[in-house]
């Protein structure tokens, strides 16, 4: 499969086939330059019989247009995907100016408005405590069952609050 380009040669790329396991990404700007970038991963290989599992990105949440993003490319048939908004859970693993209290939204490719949470307990509960609960009960999840396309999910500081967070989705669908 060919590779996507990117789209500014300022733009940094790799391409790379991985044995199954955990890894991480991280960018930075050049010359400790600052500002908002994005880390995409792509499955260039559809024959090939592997699932990403998981992805997540840990930032800072301010406020207005300047929430969290996170988004995920739902391929194939429908899958059932676990998304969490991670902030105090940080503060225990020592991460420094933590948010204190996570909104979640989930948001298809137009932009509307799926479903959101506050806190996770508020909402299926029972559901997602089978499968990854959050360990703060101010943090937000949602479980969806998302047919193909492109999707959104959006972190927010509960009132306005900013501070770091952490986006994930899991693929609870083999």
């Amino acid at each position: 499969a060919d590779a996507m380009p990117a789209s500014d040669d300022t733009e940094s790329a790799i391409v790379v086939t991985l044995a199954p396991g955990a890894y991480t990404a991280i960018v930075s700007g050049k010359n400790e330059g600052t500002g908002t970038g994005l880390i995409e991963a792509y499955d260039l290989d559809q024959a090939a019989d592997s699932t990403l599992a998981n992805i997540s990105t840990r930032g800072f949440v301010d406020t207005g247009d300047n929430a969290m993003i996170g988004g995920v490319i739902v391929g194939g048939g429908s899958s059932q995907v676990l998304v969490r908004a991670i902030g105090p859970g940080l503060t225990a693993q020592g991460v420094a100016g933590a948010l204190e209290d996570t909104t979640l939204e989930l948001r298809d490719k137009d932009g509307m408005l799926i479903t959101e949470n506050d806190d996770w307990k508020e909402t299926q509960q029972t559901e997602i405590e089978a499968i990854l609960p959050p360990t703060d009960d101010r943090e937000s999840a949602i479980l969806a069952t998302l047919a193909p396309d492109s999707y959104t999910a959006i972190v927010r500081g509960k009132n306005d609050t900013t501070g770091v967070a952490l986006v994930e989705v899991y693929n609870i669908t083999p």
